[in-house]
């Protein structure tokens, strides 16, 4: 039955991407979570379709002057999308920021501490912008603000195995009987034979620090007496404090290897100066409150009994309470928000908004539960209920059960991916999707299970002693040649385990995850698995013509729109227009390459295909196995020349690793591949990683997701708990034992799932 018309965001004949001509009703002021697969279609409704119209139409309201500083949005492909509302749009790109950007400044909380320690601190300056490591008045003058400092590094500048006459200066210009080399070899301090590494501790100061005194030095055309100066303080003076912009880039390489970043000596990290680190609150200075993890703050705030201050302590505290709220208690707000993981991300967004007295407006969140363990998931919809029942619309792309539970409305994509996708397959309730005959309803009915035979373990990783972040010294063996999972809360030290001191010691191990691929604009999955190559030689084979001809990049290119297939016109602050290609139809290619074939088809048919159509027309062996690869992944569905910037997350992470499945004894880790993934596409992925381990390799994953932990043969869980309160290996063993442990987390949420009642088919 449709709801009423005025009470509803209405889309019409929606043509965006692989959606074929659907028409939707959505319920305003209520949560409205889309289901479906990977590439059914879900994002190209609410991203491509209904958010870039709501930006479109909003910025239409501003100034001309306004518009040239803002993104340039085209008319989505829909016949109608009326009753919009302003959007709120907090998807999982990287925060960015800069170097100055942290939590507190994202959140705005800093203003609110600053203001804090201007009023009520002492000796206070009664000025807030005093306390801002972002002004002249309050940012430390030896690192501008920054917290750290780039210095010379002893290590890389020279070779402790090596004596000074083995050439154990590793600077340019510093070999052995050069001019730079004598003042330390002719210097009478030191045993020119001697190695580095027994040099005593006054003796290296000494070459690093040394000064005073004349050396002599001999070159070719006589002597020359030098001051003394130790090899760090001179490389420093001579390459470090000096305008570089006319250095060649060649030299400001060879510069850079030298260099190492640390915290700034002068404030010790904390990018303020002395006068603004002087004043006190209860003892505590304005650092000590930005180094402390928000759930420490907390209760700092509360020690405050000034009866004048309690007004702007509440204030700030319940925005503090609003990050714990989120499972982010852990964070500290001197964090650099370049350091945050999307899915924390995307989390302080939504802090940032839920502040915000604005009604009526719509949310739209993409996968807000990525990153999040099942124990965090709970304030997270605690929060999208909130935004609702302040009278907002929320749209939530999603494919985590507990969240999709939540929703008012539900609309599930499909049936499948790509071509055989966009497609509106259910809309109503919770309830009636646990019922319905779609790949979403199948995966909610399924029953949960907990693997019971596990593979043995053919040797041993160690990692030993591990303390980066908040790890506490931690020594664990990871199992090689079976499926590792490592999982624990959010901020429990997962990744400080696995990328910051598993990977440092074994280097050579694949490390796959979710970041951006370095490609072209015009990059493609053909191009990225170095599928284009041999294709193109197939096509000049077959057709006499050069292989060059076969790109759109090159000499087969349409002379009209420059291989692009469509013409992009912007003027001034309209929006831009992007107008089919009449010269190529949309193929990129002159109307000559497109009519010479391979077994009948184009290079633009050949580019069209999926990766499942590609399998059954390439027989040639590398080919076929390359595309192979892309089907075990899941990635079936994409075609060959879809342009790599429009994939996800997940799909990014899926398509790197095709391109190293055919390893074996190779060490894979994974970090939460099952980002963007459908239930039933977890499955695909856990067949995957069988696979993988089959085949004689070690997977290592950080995860999350209770169907992976639960497929593991060894799990590592860390916590107890984020931040101060994790860091600590709390089990170790098959998911089987991780059912009965009493202390972790993931175990408890392992049995409530177990446990669950079955749906009602």
């Amino acid at each position: 039955m449709s709801i009423a018309s005025a009470e509803t965001i209405r889309v019409l004949g929606a043509r965006e991407h692989n959606l074929r001509n659907i028409s939707i009703e959505l319920p305003k002021n209520k949560i409205t979570v889309f289901t479906g697969v990977s590439g059914s279609g879900k994002s190209s409704i609410v991203f491509d379709t209904i958010a870039v119209e709501s930006q479109r139409q909003l910025y239409a309201t501003f100034p001309a002057f306004i518009l040239n500083f803002l993104p340039r949005y085209e008319r989505p492909h829909a016949e109608a999308i009326e009753n919009l509302t302003a959007p709120v749009i907090i998807d999982q790109k990287a925060v960015g920021g800069g170097p100055r950007s942290t939590v507190g400044t994202m959140t705005d909380i800093y203003a609110l501490i600053r203001a804090m320690f201007a009023r009520f601190g002492s000796p206070s300056t009664g000025l807030v912008y005093d306390y801002s490591f972002n002004t002249p008045q309050g940012m430390c003058p030896d690192c501008d603000g920054l917290g750290m400092a780039i210095t010379a590094d002893p290590d890389k500048l020279v070779d402790k195995t090596k004596s000074l006459n083995e050439g154990a200066l590793l600077l340019p210009g510093y070999n052995v009987g050069s001019g730079d080399w004598q003042m330390y070899a002719n210097s009478g301090r030191f045993d020119a034979d001697k190695k580095l590494a027994d040099y005593t501790p006054v003796e290296w100061h000494e070459l690093l620090h040394g000064s005073g005194g004349k050396v002599e030095l001999a070159f070719a055309k006589g002597t020359w007496n030098a001051n003394y100066e130790g090899v760090a303080d001179k490389f420093t003076r001579t390459r470090l404090n000096r305008d570089t912009s006319g250095l060649s880039e060649k030299t400001r390489e060879q510069i850079q290897k030298f260099l190492t970043e640390g915290v700034c000596p002068a404030c010790d990290g904390a990018r303020l100066n002395p006068k603004a680190l002087a004043t006190k609150i209860n003892g505590r200075t304005i650092a000590d409150w930005s180094r402390a993890q928000v759930s420490d703050l907390i209760e700092v705030l509360a020690e405050i009994t000034d009866p004048a201050a309690h007004g702007l302590a509440d204030a700030t505290r319940i925005a503090l309470e609003r990050v714990a709220d989120i499972g982010l208690g852990y964070l500290s707000l001197d964090r650099a928000t370049s350091t945050l993981s999307g899915g924390e991300g995307q989390r302080l967004k939504m802090i940032k908004h839920l502040g915000s007295t604005l009604v009526g407006m719509t949310y739209i969140f993409d996968e807000p539960s990525v990153g999040l363990h099942p124990r965090d998931v709970g304030r997270l919809n605690r929060m999208l209920e909130a935004l609702r029942d302040k009278g907002n619309t929320v749209l939530v792309v999603e494919h985590d059960p507990d969240v999709i539970r939540i929703a008012d409305h539900i609309v599930d994509v499909g049936p499948r991916a790509g071509v055989h996708g966009g497609e509106v397959m259910f809309t109503g309730s919770f309830a009636d999707l646990q019922r319905a005959d779609t790949l979403t309803g199948q995966g909610l009915r399924r029953a949960f299970r907990v693997k019971d035979e596990f593979r043995a373990a053919t040797g041993e990783l160690t990692v030993a002693g591990a303390s980066a972040h908040n790890l506490k010294n931690v020594t664990i063996g990871i199992p090689t040649g079976i499926l590792t999972v490592v999982t624990g809360v959010a901020g429990s030290g997962k990744s400080s385990l696995i990328r910051d001191e598993f990977m440092p010691r074994y280097p050579e191990s694949v490390f796959v995850d979710q970041s951006a691929i370095a490609a072209s604009s015009r990059s493609t999955p053909a191009t990225y698995l170095g599928l284009m190559d041999p294709i193109r030689k197939l096509f000049a084979k077959a057709t006499g013509e050069p292989a060059s001809l076969f790109s759109f990049n090159s000499d087969g290119a349409c002379t009209e729109c420059g291989g692009r297939g469509a013409i992009i016109t912007e003027i001034a602050y309209m929006d831009p227009v992007t107008t089919h290609c009449e010269s190529c139809d949309g193929r990129r290619f002159s109307e000559r390459v497109l009519a010479l074939t391979l077994r009948g088809k184009s290079i633009a048919d050949v580019l069209e295909l999926s990766a499942e159509e590609a399998v059954e027309f390439f027989s040639e062996k590398a080919l076929n196995a390359k595309l192979r690869t892309m089907n075990e992944v899941g990635l079936n569905y994409l075609s060959l020349g879809q342009a790599m910037s429009t994939l996800s997350g997940g799909e990014r992470q899926r398509i790197k690793l095709a391109t190293q499945l055919q390893n074996s004894g190779t060490v894979y880790v994974l970090d939460e591949p099952t980002t963007g993934l459908h239930m039933s596409d977890v499955d695909t992925l856990l067949t995957l990683m069988d696979g993988l381990v089959e085949r004689g390799n070690t997977v290592i994953v950080i995860e999350h997701n209770l169907d992976v932990v639960a497929h593991a043969d060894w799990v590592i869980d860390l916590g107890p708990d984020g931040g101060k309160n994790g860091g600590e290996v709390v089990f170790t063993g098959t998911p089987a034992e991780l059912l009965s442990d009493e202390v972790s987390l993931t175990g408890e949420y392992l049995r409530r799932y177990k446990n669950a009642p079955a749906p009602v088919a």
